[in-house]
């Protein structure tokens, strides 16, 4: 696995996922005044970013207008890939 800057539009989120407003207004202000602590994790399947965890702070870091957002990357197969979207 490694820590990368990604383009928040590059990265797929296949899952929907309902967010708490009230959260996503907490780590707005959090990342505006320290920044964001801790990467989502994205999974890499041939070149391509999946995300199905760190709704919230994504939610937060595109409604702030943020083009990147730190991400733990870890490649996978089309397989693992397949029981994330099961």
């Amino acid at each position: 696995m490694r820590i990368q800057e990604i383009p928040i539009q590059a990265i797929r989120r296949p899952l929907y996922r309902q967010n708490d407003p009230g959260k996503v207004q907490r780590l707005m202000e959090s990342i505006q005044e320290i920044g964001l602590q801790e990467p989502i994790d994205v999974l890499e399947v041939d070149g391509e970013y999946y995300g199905f965890s760190g709704c919230h702070r994504y939610e937060a870091c595109t409604r702030l207008g943020h083009e990147t957002i730190c991400c733990n990357v870890r490649r996978a197969p089309k397989s693992v890939l397949k029981m994330h979207l099961a």
